[in-house]
């Protein structure tokens, strides 16, 4: 046991560098993929119901009332599943400024990546890596806030179920309770870095 509690004492730093690299590699692989219709088209609603980015969409108030007296918003009509492409809802994610946002985005979640990953041997860029990963990470987790999707919704059917709404997480909504995960390790490495900032002064 004492030989287990020493290695892991000794191997702190390198534990550091991994949740460097463990970052990038998340940050560069969804935001690579930010580049992709399915990916794009699969954030509006996170987006479209933020009061910090909804403004970057140009149908993220519009709407309308279905048969039932009902407010849709207009998005939850031109949602096209996850590997189907339907021409007409590609046509409206485009007049939405749905890519146009998401590559943006993208390529600002991976250049944040990288600054976690060049943190490695340049403490005062890991530093900006690791509070611009915790800095995302308050955002994203507003979304449990103002994004419907993120709790399981009531559907109805043959047998009423209490299993919907706050706190029932749906898979959206457990992919964005994760990142309170980033946020730690996005201050861990950013007090790290300062570690090191400060040793060198």
């Amino acid at each position: 046991m004492n030989n287990l509690l020493t290695f892991l004492i000794h191997k702190q730093l390198h534990f550091t560098n991994f949740i460097r690299v463990a970052i990038f590699i998340v940050m560069a692989w969804i935001g690579g993929l930010k580049a992709y219709q399915y990916e794009a088209d699969g954030i509006v609603p996170f987006v479209t119901n933020s009061p910090f980015m909804s403004f970057f969409y140009e149908n993220a108030s519009k709407g309308s009332y279905n048969i039932d007296g009902e407010y849709v918003q207009e998005y939850k009509l031109h949602k096209n599943p996850e590997g189907k492409m339907v021409q007409e809802n590609i046509n409206w994610h485009k007049l939405n400024n749905t890519y146009i946002f998401s590559y943006g985005l993208g390529t600002v979640i991976v250049i944040i990546g990288i600054l976690n990953l060049l943190g490695i041997w340049f403490p005062k860029i890991g530093l900006w890596g690791g509070l611009l990963t915790f800095g995302m990470s308050i955002v994203t987790l507003t979304f449990l806030i103002t994004t419907p999707e993120v709790y399981v919704p009531n559907l109805g059917g043959d047998m009423p179920t209490p299993h919907y709404g706050f706190p029932y997480l749906s898979g959206a909504g457990r992919l964005v309770l994760k990142d309170i995960i980033m946020m730690a390790a996005g201050l861990i490495i950013a007090s790290d870095a300062a570690k090191k900032i400060k040793a060198t002064e």
